[in-house]
């Protein structure tokens, strides 16, 4: 069992940063491929960013490639989402997630979610 928790969400002008951090329980966070999706008002839960177990491999979404960067501290059981020239339509719940399997974009492929936290960004 994984239990995730979200936190660093606000509300920035278009072309500022935030960092998203989310931290995990249990001894097994090391093992885990994690995930970040975001939840627009209206519209469907969609991938963002994965890393996996060793955080070597990465995948991004092409709506976030050379602007979001993910990163995960194994020792801290904490996986980071570096958010850079964030732009209006970034505006989303984000959710981390953690699932068994390298380089997936679907929500069925994890199996534990965090709560999600708001990121809200002004013209």
């Amino acid at each position: 069992q994984v239990q995730l928790v979200e936190s660093g969400g606000g509300l920035v002008q278009a072309g500022g940063s935030l960092r998203l951090s989310c931290v995990a329980s249990g001894r097994t966070f090391s093992s885990y491929t994690m995930g970040w999706f975001r939840q627009a008002p209206g519209k469907e839960r969609e991938f963002v960013t994965s890393i996996s177990w060793s955080g070597v491999t990465t995948r991004y979404a092409d709506s976030v490639k050379g602007r979001f960067t993910v990163s995960r501290d194994n020792t801290k059981n904490t996986v980071y989402l570096q958010m850079n020239i964030l732009k209006p339509e970034d505006t989303a719940v984000y959710y981390c997630a953690a699932g068994s399997l390298i380089g997936r974009i679907q929500e069925r492929d994890y199996n534990y979610w965090g709560q999600g936290t708001q990121v809200t960004v002004s013209s």
